[in-house]
């Protein structure tokens, strides 16, 4: 099936169902919310924040993520089985690519910066001495699967 993707958009990285209640659809189909209006969910209990802003990434279609990091943690490595699309909307996000976690060779990627994770390749990604909200587009269903699943998803990077 061909991958349609929509506006620009991040990845965690981190897929999850739908998290809670997006913008009002108006009569026309047209889909608002404000900055300040995210409904922000912790599903994974280490400070990652993360608001559905469109669609369900757990089914088929396109979906809106917004991840909030705190300072100082990162996914460990993982990919994911669909293209996404990740744009940084503030803050320095670091991402890295490979089966090796290795935080201290991470790229910085400030404010505006824009990244595409492909489907199945390996990569972490997260934070260090500030946090940062990124937004990521894709084309569900979508998943995690870790290099190493016995281990924790996120470690430390200060």
């Amino acid at each position: 099936m061909r991958r349609v993707l929509a506006a620009a958009c991040v990845t965690v990285a981190i897929a999850c169902p739908s998290l809670g209640a997006q913008g009002a659809t108006d009569e026309m189909g047209f889909v608002r919310i404000n900055q300040g209006e995210e409904v922000w969910k912790n599903p994974f209990g280490v400070g990652v924040e993360v608001a559905t802003m469109y669609g369900d990434p757990s089914k088929q279609g396109i979906y809106v993520l917004r991840i909030k990091w705190p300072p100082g943690i990162m996914s460990k490595p993982h990919k994911h089985p669909e293209d996404r699309h990740v744009v940084v909307l503030s803050g320095t996000w670091y991402t890295g690519t490979g089966e090796a976690f290795e935080p201290g060779k991470a790229i910085p990627m400030k404010t505006g910066g824009y990244m595409v994770h492909p489907a199945g390749k390996v990569h972490w990604d997260g934070t260090r001495e500030e946090g940062a909200v990124i937004q990521i587009t894709g084309y569900g269903p979508s998943g995690n699967n870790f290099v190493k699943p016995e281990e924790p998803q996120f470690g430390k990077t200060n």
